[in-house]
């Protein structure tokens, strides 16, 4: 991924806004440019369901108000019977945290959303970031189907496709929510050049240089 492309992918509220016209529950009336003016916090809530989800421990939380609001975050979809991509993701977020060290779980938080809900309970989800190493600030979610399902729409997947076909296996999300900077890459980026996206929109960190490049293999 070159400057340009990343720039494409993430370049912050103005886009965001844009895509978002094209997904929010506005009634038959109202236009994209009304959801435009939305004031920027209305916005923001509407980008995602708040739906009720549970962490590996069991602790029920909603995704906008407890897991996203205000918070700059590392999201993925996962199923802990896959054979492939899964585990393969999860072994490079393993690397992405031991990189970013103290910050996650006080400025930067990552979460693991099961796409099999039916099957990983939050006992299952426990042991799998257990067999991982999994340390504080990372979270493996689960929840009711429907619930994930409009999470994978809100990311940009489409539910109607068997989660083992889904392309957001090889894709970790990542974005500053309350900036409403949101940006993507393939799961099998390096995790020193996951965390140089990331810093690159983060407001006070580095920025890449003309001609600068990540390495995705």
């Amino acid at each position: 991924m070159n400057r340009r492309q990343f720039v494409r992918g993430a370049s912050g509220a103005a886009l965001g806004a844009a895509a978002l016209a094209a997904s929010l529950p506005l009634s038959p009336a109202a236009s994209a440019r009304q959801a435009m003016d939305l004031p920027p916090a209305e916005r923001r809530r509407r980008r995602f369901v708040n739906a009720v989800l549970r962490t590996q421990e069991g602790d029920a939380v909603r995704l906008y108000d407890d897991l996203l609001k205000d918070k700059t975050v590392l999201v993925n979809f996962m199923y802990t019977h896959c054979t492939d991509d899964c585990p393969l993701t999860t072994a490079k977020l393993v690397q992405v945290q031991k990189i970013l060290g103290e910050r996650v779980g006080r400025d930067i938080f990552i979460y693991s959303i099961s796409v099999d809900p039916a099957h990983d309970t939050p006992p299952v989800l426990r042991d799998y970031a257990k067999t991982f190493g999994v340390k504080p600030g990372w979270l493996f979610l689960t929840g009711a189907k429907a619930d994930i399902q409009r999470i994978r729409s809100n990311f940009g997947d489409d539910p109607a496709l068997d989660f083992r076909k889904s392309d957001h296996l090889n894709l970790i999300e990542y974005g500053i929510e309350p900036l409403e900077r949101w940006g993507g890459f393939p799961a099998w980026t390096q995790p020193k050049t996951m965390v140089q996206y990331l810093s690159w929109i983060e407001p006070n960190g580095d920025r890449p240089g003309p001609g600068q490049e990540g390495e995705s293999g």
